[in-house]
């Protein structure tokens, strides 16, 4: 007679993403984030693991959570093998879908520079679908699908353009400004993302350092550009992104002065990505084609008809 002895019990993957995420990130707060679920929901899971090992995996304290050393010990293992396993995970999206490639990106570089490439990019890649999503944050590549990441960023990836920002508004305001200082009587305009802006131009140029920038704040940096080409005030502009508007004569630069940060506008894949993949290729194309200014828009005629 056949012997069937009960199977250990395996430990459930969710519950092993639950530690790898959050004892990478730090806390269970910012794994629920990368998840998508609850922070209630990640505790639950570690706890179960708990049980399960006979061991905790983590110190609670009223500060948040640190890991213990059998837990820091088991992190390398996991987060290597959840590495592994993205790589496995794109790798298999590739061959499903060869000609899908997602893109991760704010959603400004989505609306001003992404969006006007995207025609030609499909006239000279047939086949090949485009799917974006604006984040406001980078995503990790290695654990979501995405496969390309376009931010503003300090060090990853590579340079598309460099940041450089300076004052723009409409042709009318512009006429009433005669010097930084000018700005202290008029609004200026910035967005939630980008509330550094004004501070990073007046530190870094030769403007008078006693200008206290004041007026209304967006949620979008899109609606600043729209209210700052409707006259409702003076914006910090992105030149990458508002280079149609600057060479159409809708907006335009006030004052010379102009500043470039340390971060640029940045372009990167996760590594392990086959060459021959369309990740890749768009990504080339970018870089190079897509790195390129557009052509000159045309100027409104005169009289505003």
């Amino acid at each position: 007679m056949a012997v069937a002895p009960p199977r250990p019990k395996s430990i459930a993957l969710t519950a092993l993403r639950a530690f790898e995420a959050a004892a990478r990130l730090g806390g269970f707060s910012a794994a629920a984030e990368e998840l998508g679920v609850t922070p209630g929901a990640i505790s639950a899971h570690i706890k179960a693991l708990e049980a399960e090992l006979g061991a905790p995996l983590f110190q609670r304290s009223p500060k948040g959570v640190v890991l213990t050393a059998l837990g820091a010990q088991a992190l390398p293992g996991f987060r290597q093998a959840f590495d592994q396993m993205g790589l496995a995970v794109q790798q298999l999206r590739d061959a499903a879908a060869p000609r899908v490639v997602h893109i991760a990106t704010l959603p400004a570089i989505a609306q001003f520079w992404l969006s006007p490439r995207l025609p030609q990019l499909r006239a000279e890649m047939p086949g090949t679908e485009i799917s974006i999503t604006a984040l406001e944050q980078p995503p990790n590549l290695k654990r979501t699908p995405y496969d390309l990441c376009l931010f503003y960023d300090a060090d990853q990836g590579e340079i598309l353009s460099r940041d450089v920002i300076f004052p723009v508004c409409n042709p009318a305001v512009a006429a009433e400004l005669h010097s930084p200082q000018d700005l202290s009587r008029i609004a200026c305009l910035s967005d939630t993302s980008w509330q550094q802006d004004w501070h990073d131009w007046l530190s870094g140029s030769a403007a008078p350092q006693n200008i206290t920038p004041r007026g209304p704040v967006y949620s979008l940096y899109a609606l600043a550009v729209e209210e700052a080409l409707n006259g409702a005030g003076v914006l910090i502009g992105h030149e990458a992104l508002l280079a149609s508007h600057l060479q159409s004569g809708r907006l335009v630069a006030p004052f010379s002065q102009r500043v470039t940060l340390p971060r640029a506008l940045r372009l990167w894949t996760m590594p392990g990505r086959g060459a021959a993949s369309a990740s890749r290729q768009v990504a080339e194309w970018l870089k190079t084609s897509g790195g390129q200014e557009l052509p000159d828009a045309p100027k409104p005629p005169k009289g505003g008809q």
